[in-house]
């Protein structure tokens, strides 16, 4: 099999991004680390060779092992025994590879037994071994957990959870309950606090949890009495060493088999208090959201570079009236649009997670030191940014990646439809990415705001100010025209005031932003890379077409149509 890092240009190309080297030089502390560890970088280019080096490592792990274990992981699954989950042999062989090549806790600092990496080569792991297979990353990615801990628990708990994970204990995170699932206020499992013995007790249960029997899991529960909101909830380490947690079920699932969904059962499990009480949704799980809704961007960008590879090597070899379908028109105007929509996925993806691995990396100095006041106004931008950027990559990205396993399928026709071939699981696996941890119109809840206040726009006359090759200066001037477009219809429904009808075109306002900030990016790339320039023109031409359209909507509609689409 291929490397999955070296046989694709598109993770170096976002690896040597110009911002790069600001977010390595916070994240090393001007490389002080050096004095205290063998393995720390010197400078920014020996933390470049560090970086490609593991991601080289991840690239061959996808794939020589992940990726040829798919299929049978997607046969055989997961099971349960004695209340316990038992992983498919060939995941367990996937954590094996993962664990034993270094690749737990990639970000976490050095002092914990991390590698004191940036998010970028983080994220750009979870997309190969997700391009490998989709439900593996579901547990070797829930790593991020670890984040939360660092960011939020007491330094005590740092030091006896987080040299775990990256030894390669795995993590979960237990927030949906059978009657809370994206309503986190309505969870109801119990936290009583246990004096004699120095934590607290759980009880009830929980439901479609991710990896469920993970050795150390993030739990969400309702420690205040005679509270039902938001503001009685509290977040609490479990180890699964204490016991207490029973594995009742595994869900059956359409797609991503290999990844254990699980009913849990908790009957007096020993917990301690992750940070401070009744902080537990307000603050602690958004933050945790929003790390697990870059991961799942991540998941859908792998989906889909491996649906469009899939589909690209079918159509080279699949001949009919004496020739090779990719000559067709039909099919290598799908091929095109897959590849324009992969790789603008992949860009907002990786801008995004710039920006959190900014702001990021700015808290964590806060920490240690008060910020200067520029530091400090640097750190609110990028936040505004992740903020804003996190729902949008998400969204678009987890609606593209079902849109190409959808063609990928359609490219190989009727086989396609047969499990001899790849597309049938990967177009299965790819569903569940625009619903979990966020369903697409959750995304669009979270994104409508940055449209109303101006994130978006404002971020877009950044791009417009950024210089690009001349070759694309009649591009440039649609974009500009096309955002006049876009900042139209936002005045238009803004100015109804009639909170209804915003929440009816938010989805259409939040992907006209979308297609805008995308064709800029992919211009960006472009001019830095002419290998981008074919996706940057098929993906421009696609979204002028979906901004037209979004627009003449907004134009023709009167704001008391929305009755007409309400159901009895």
């Amino acid at each position: 099999m291929a490397n999955f890092y070296n046989d694709n240009p598109a993770l170096k190309h976002h690896l040597t991004h110009p911002l790069m080297r600001k977010i390595i030089e916070l994240k090393e502390r001007n490389y002080t680390d050096a004095e205290k560890y063998d393995y720390a970088p010197l400078d920014f280019d020996d933390a470049m060779d560090s970086y490609e080096k593991v991601l080289e490592i991840a690239g061959e792990i996808s794939g020589d092992i992940v990726a040829p274990n798919a299929e049978s992981v997607d046969h055989e699954g997961p099971h349960v025994v004695d209340g316990r989950v038992v992983y498919a042999e060939g995941t367990a062989k996937n954590l094996d590879a993962l664990v034993k090549a270094g690749l737990m806790g990639i970000s976490l600092p050095r002092r914990y037994n991390g590698l004191n990496f940036s998010l970028v080569p983080y994220i750009m792991a979870a997309d190969m071994v997700s391009r490998a297979d989709a439900g593996f990353v579901n547990i070797w990615g829930l790593q991020d957990c670890a984040e939360t801990i660092y960011e939020f628990a007491d330094e005590d708990q740092r030091m006896r959870y987080l040299p775990r994970v990256c030894a390669g204990q795995t993590m979960a995170m237990d927030l949906t309950e059978p009657d809370a699932g994206s309503d986190l206020q309505a969870v109801m499992l119990k936290a009583t606090p246990d004096e004699a013995n120095g934590c607290w007790r759980l009880n009830g249960v929980k439901r479609f949890i991710t990896n469920g029997d993970g050795d150390i899991a993030l739990v969400l529960a309702r420690s205040e009495e005679g509270t039902k909101d938001g503001r009685g909830l509290s977040m609490f380490i479990y180890d699964k060493n204490d016991g207490g947690v029973t594995v009742r079920r595994i869900e059956n699932k359409m797609g991503i088999k290999g990844s254990p969904t699980c009913e849990l059962v908790f009957k007096n499990a020993k917990a301690e208090l992750c940070g401070s009480r009744k902080l537990g949704l307000i603050k602690y799980v958004m933050a945790l959201m929003n790390g697990a809704r870059l991961g799942i961007a991540a998941q859908s960008v792998g989906v889909s570079e491996a649906a469009y590879r899939e589909a690209l090597s079918y159509a080279r070899d699949r001949r009919q009236f004496g020739k090779a379908i990719i000559e067709f028109p039909a099919v290598f105007e799908i091929l095109s649009v897959m590849k324009a929509k992969l790789d603008a996925s992949r860009s907002l993806l990786y801008e995004t997670t710039r920006f959190v691995d900014m702001y990021k990396t700015y808290e964590d100095i806060a920490r240690e030191r008060s910020l200067t006041a520029e530091e400090r106004a640097e750190m609110k931008t990028y936040s505004k940014l992740a903020d804003a950027f996190t729902p949008l990559s998400k969204g678009l990205g987890s609606e593209y990646c079902n849109q190409n396993a959808y063609d990928a399928v359609q490219i190989h026709g009727g086989s396609g439809f047969m499990k001899d071939y790849a597309c049938e699981r990967i177009y299965r696996d790819a569903r569940i990415t625009s619903i979990y941890e966020g369903t697409t119109q959750l995304q669009v809840v979270a994104a409508i705001r940055h449209v109303t206040t101006g994130t978006y726009l404002g971020r877009i006359r950044t791009y417009q100010e950024e210089p690009i090759a001349e070759t694309f200066a009649s591009i440039k001037e649609e974009l500009i025209a096309m955002t006049a477009r876009y900042e139209a219809a936002v005045e238009k429904v803004t100015a109804a005031k009639n909170s209804e009808y915003l929440d009816f075109m938010a989805r259409r306002l939040v992907e006209m932003a979308g297609n805008i900030i995308m064709s800029y990016l992919m211009l960006l790339d472009a001019t830095r890379n002419a290998e981008f320039e074919k996706s940057a023109r098929v993906y421009f031409n696609m979204a002028k077409a979906e901004v037209a359209k979004h627009a003449d909507f907004i134009d023709s509609f009167n704001p008391a149509d929305v009755e007409l689409y309400k159901q009895a």
